[in-house]
């Protein structure tokens, strides 16, 4: 008997694009920030500190609010809705900087784009998990790779676009294909709304007749869902992939805010440049990721992440000892290839040891603490930048990656079975 799960495939591939076509433009956005923050920091007058707590607030803002929304998507059935209306709160706050002059106002800013990107990957990963239980890494991989393209193409195209034009006004002209997108997510998507949800989960056959008596199948919605919250928020699975993702988050958050910054300050690179080397960062990672996401189905999802975190500390450490030499820029692909390769295949493996109705809420949890540890990073780096130099803010890099990969080695891997039938875990 066919379930939800193996319905959703034959309707068409299609959806995947189109779902990686729209986290493209989540990641647009934030790419084109990472660019510009040197120009607005100099117009501005502020210190790296105060560069790395604007990126801090904007994920302080999505740590406190990725398990609620989650258990938000996780309730609401219209997931094309949903994901519509992420795109657009994603654009509407950057464009709204275009318009600041206070320090004060980039952080209301930045807060507000961490609460918005919230509805975007609570939807959209289980979404596409669900429908393709027997491919998860590689699905999952396809819509990373989207991500990646948003933070390749985005610095390249604005790096050229700030030869002609000023930050502000790049900024306001950016939001208009992001809010084109959200248009045609709605209308393209619309029909992705009968996806399982808190109400519909006691329909689906597999759950519901697989385990009865967990406290996740209880009578009432609400009950249940903070009994299934409670439960995996138990998971060791769920809790030490969380814990290496915020390592590995804060590794990423912080070298996406001072890469520029060095670039720009200590190498003078020009703002098309600078832009060219971030493009270079991120088409590593884009052309990694189905080839790490289809590995990970094969040959299981610790030893991917654990030899992509590795040769990461090792790029790192390689770049901290280049300094300012031009061996320092070569370094920069082979890292992008590592480090954001593994981004999906941690979320695969996620949903791998999680309910398929609870998925929401388990990406939630992941995001949660991805935020987090991506809010702490940038301060530190800035703080340490501010007093030893940037190249500090390197050494540190690598050795966060190394702590996120013992997280990873002591993970419980679910045997085959799980995996074939991830919604009985």
């Amino acid at each position: 008997m066919a379930t939800v799960a193996d319905e959703i495939p034959r309707r068409s591939f299609r959806d995947v694009w189109l779902v990686s076509a729209g986290h493209m433009m989540t990641h647009w956005y934030p790419s084109t920030f990472y660019l510009l923050l040197p120009l607005i920091g100099n117009e501005l007058s502020l210190s790296f500190g105060q560069i790395g707590s604007i990126l801090t607030c904007q994920f302080i803002a999505g740590a406190l609010s990725n398990v609620p929304g989650g258990m938000a998507v996780d309730a609401v059935p219209r997931k094309g809705l949903l994901m519509g209306l992420a795109l657009a709160w994603v654009g509407v706050p950057y464009f709204a900087m275009g318009f600041t002059h206070s320090y004060g106002a980039l952080l209301v800013c930045a807060a507000l784009v961490g609460i918005g990107n919230n509805f975007w990957h609570p939807t959209a990963i289980p979404l596409l998990a669900q429908g393709y239980p027997g491919r998860r890494g590689l699905v999952v991989s396809i819509h990373g790779m989207g991500g990646n393209l948003g933070y390749a193409v985005a610095p390249l195209v604005v790096g050229l676009m700030l030869n002609v034009l000023n930050w502000r006004e790049v900024v306001v002209l950016n939001v208009i294909p992001g809010m084109i997108a959200s248009v045609l997510i709605l209308l393209a998507l619309g029909h992705l709304n009968n996806m399982p949800s808190g109400r519909k989960a006691r329909a689906d056959g597999a759950d519901a007749k697989a385990k009865p008596s967990r406290p996740i199948h209880a009578t009432s919605k609400n009950e249940g869902m903070l009994a299934a919250l409670r439960m995996l928020l138990a998971n060791r699975t769920v809790l030490m992939l969380s814990l290496g993702s915020a390592m590995r988050a804060m590794t990423a958050s912080t070298l996406l805010t001072f890469l520029p910054v060095f670039l720009s300050s200590e190498l003078g690179y020009a703002p098309a440049w600078v832009g060219g080397v971030m493009f270079t960062l991120q088409a590593a990672g884009f052309a990694a990721a189905p080839i790490t996401g289809h590995l990970s189905d094969r040959m299981g999802r610790r030893r991917i992440i654990i030899t992509s975190m590795a040769m990461s500390a090792a790029v790192l450490a390689f770049m901290a000892f280049a300094g300012r030499s031009p061996a320092f820029v070569y370094f920069v692909a082979f890292l992008g290839f590592f480090l954001f390769a593994v981004r999906a295949v941690l979320q695969a493996w996620l949903l791998d040891a999680t309910p398929r109705h609870m998925g929401g809420t388990s990406i939630g949890i992941l995001f949660g603490m991805q935020a987090l540890g991506a809010a702490i990073g940038p301060t530190i780096g800035g703080t340490l930048a501010d007093h030893w130099g940037l190249m500090a803010t390197f050494y540190f890099l690598a050795v966060t990656i190394v702590i996120a990969n013992m997280f990873i080695f002591f993970t419980p891997v679910p045997d085959p079975e799980e995996r074939r039938a991830p919604a009985t875990v």
